[in-house]
């Protein structure tokens, strides 16, 4: 029977950013060649008006005689070269990117990230759910996943309460050092501790198609204004709500007959594909944030 080399099917992903210059594709290609790197995907993008390069590098693992660790040393000296702006990661597919989801009442985000782990589809392992209410509880359990119910105070029970329970959720998802925190409707505004602690690893789905309708009920919003388009944002949390770097996001017609509840049924499809889209993409490394913008490789 033929050996299999436990890496073929891995690949190593390298993304860059830095400032804007010739020979940088020139210089990755070259380091890469030579070292016997086996290139299956790659994305390029310059960006005119902040003079700001960005690439994607997919390398297939067996075509390099050493790791990622040393493949992440050698390429650290590359990235030096192209300035102490640039800003690099070097990921392994071997080890699988694991995520927390937050979660309150709503459950379609939750059904449908629970299905696609489940089916295979979606390339990440699902370390725990933490809910506000412990009404989701049976259906994360059932996939094998652990649940904990971290109450919420209610509105008006004063900053102090609402300032511990958000200091026992850093401590259940810190625990875990996931590569994904996924607000998939969790309801609750990140205080700024969290929201830096979290950076570039917190997702939260938005049902509107941002910038429009920020905040509470967009729906609502969106029925009052008599809009003919609804939609759903990906985007990183920050201290600005809603107004982190955008992933991904899509829209659906509406019309004059529907209702606020129309909307929120017909809504909810597109929050399910938007979350499930940007979290892909980011546990793939195809997003690379810029300022408030991102480059998505898709």
């Amino acid at each position: 029977m033929l050996a299999v080399d436990s890496r073929a099917d891995r690949r190593y992903v390298i993304t860059l950013s830095c400032p804007d210059t010739t020979g940088i594709v020139a210089r990755i290609s070259t380091f890469l060649a030579e070292a016997g790197g086996w290139i299956v995907e790659a994305g390029y993008h310059s960006d005119p008006d902040t003079n700001w390069f960005f690439t994607r590098q997919v390398v297939r693992a067996d075509s390099l005689s050493f790791d990622a660790d040393e493949l992440r040393a050698r390429f650290a000296a590359v990235a030096a070269e192209l300035g102490a702006e640039a800003s690099w990661t070097v990921t392994d597919t071997g080890r699988p990117k694991r995520a927390v989801l937050l979660v309150s009442k709503e459950p379609h985000c939750l059904h449908d990230l629970l299905g696609r782990v489940s089916a295979g589809e979606l390339p990440v392992r699902l370390d725990a759910v933490i809910g506000n209410h412990d009404g989701l509880a049976d259906i994360v359990r059932a996939h094998g996943v652990a649940f904990h119910h971290l109450p919420f105070p209610e509105p008006g029970s004063g900053r102090e309460a609402k300032g511990a329970a958000f200091a026992q959720l850093g401590e259940l998802v810190g625990a875990r050092e996931p590569d994904a925190i996924v607000l998939a409707r969790f309801m609750q505004i990140l205080p700024p501790n969290l929201c830096r602690a979290w950076a570039g690893r917190a997702l939260n789905i938005h049902h509107s198609f941002l910038p429009s309708f920020v905040g509470a009920r967009p729906y609502h919003q969106a029925y009052a204004r008599g809009v003919k388009l609804i939609g759903a944002t990906c985007h990183y949390v920050t201290e600005n709500l809603d107004a982190g770097p955008i992933i991904e996001q899509d829209v659906i017609r509406v019309d004059h007959g529907d209702t606020v509840a129309d909307m929120v049924r017909r809504g909810r499809d597109i929050e399910r594909l938007v979350l499930s889209r940007g979290l892909r993409w980011h546990v793939e490394d195809r997003v690379l944030v810029h300022g408030n913008k991102t480059v998505v490789f898709r």
